[in-house]
């Protein structure tokens, strides 16, 4: 049974999510603010947090940096009623897996919980991959350029690993979305750029091996 964190500090909200985590048979726990799930994830172990932004004390974001210290692959899933691309870049740097917009259908939200939670905790590859002086680890989900580790965040790491294996072929934007967010996604399309922007940003000299094919989706090229 995966334990589930839920960090807001509107009570309807955590009620709410409570609810249907419990009916999909998840152990949750609640927090009220952002200093109380720091306390909490340096006393207990979870599979998930979900986290509010705009919360009194301390901030979603600020307690997700400060969590990700003692527990850096930890699964965020953020909650918050801004939608702004700089919000969404500003999570998704930080290292958050998932990024929900209030109003938000808790189907949906159910739908995101079991997607990275099926990835997290089925990973079994013990591969790496090199390419000239970047290894991809698959194992300890870590990338390195140079002898140095690229800081990815979670969705950043498996978009990249995903155009990895399937090196040379074509790949949709919908097939990317399907495969990288575990399911049938709707929502703002503009999720995929985002992240796509940061892992180009990231991979520095080595982002010219994602080819964009407009209309289409993109490619990883071995030799470019």
């Amino acid at each position: 049974m995966a334990r589930i964190l839920i960090v807001d500090d509107e009570e309807k909200i955590r009620e709410m999510i409570r609810k249907y985590a419990e009916y999909e048979g998840f152990e949750v726990f609640e927090a009220k603010d952002g200093l109380e799930a720091v306390t909490l994830c340096q006393e207990n172990k979870y599979d998930l947090v979900i986290m509010d932004v705009m919360m009194p004390n301390l901030d979603g974001f600020s307690a997700v940096k400060e969590i990700k210290k003692t527990s850096p692959n930890l699964p965020f899933i953020m909650l918050s009623a801004l939608g702004e691309e700089y919000d969404r870049v500003h999570g998704f740097d930080i290292g958050v897996d998932d990024y929900v917009v209030k109003p938000f259908f808790s189907k949906e939200l159910m739908m995101r919980i079991h997607a990275i939670l099926k990835r997290t905790q089925n990973e079994t590859d013990h591969e790496v991959f090199q390419l000239e002086n970047m290894t991809i680890d698959y194992s300890a989900r870590t990338v390195t350029i140079d002898g140095e580790r690229v800081q990815l965040s979670p969705k950043e790491y498996e978009l990249l690993v995903y155009l990895v294996k399937n090196i040379g072929i074509a790949v949709t934007r919908e097939q990317i979305l399907e495969n990288v967010w575990g399911y049938d996604f709707y929502g703002d399309d503009r999720t995929l750029d985002t992240h796509m922007k940061l892992l180009r940003k990231n991979l520095g000299d080595y982002s010219k091996y994602i080819v964009t094919l407009r209309g289409v989706g993109y490619r990883f090229e071995k030799e470019n």
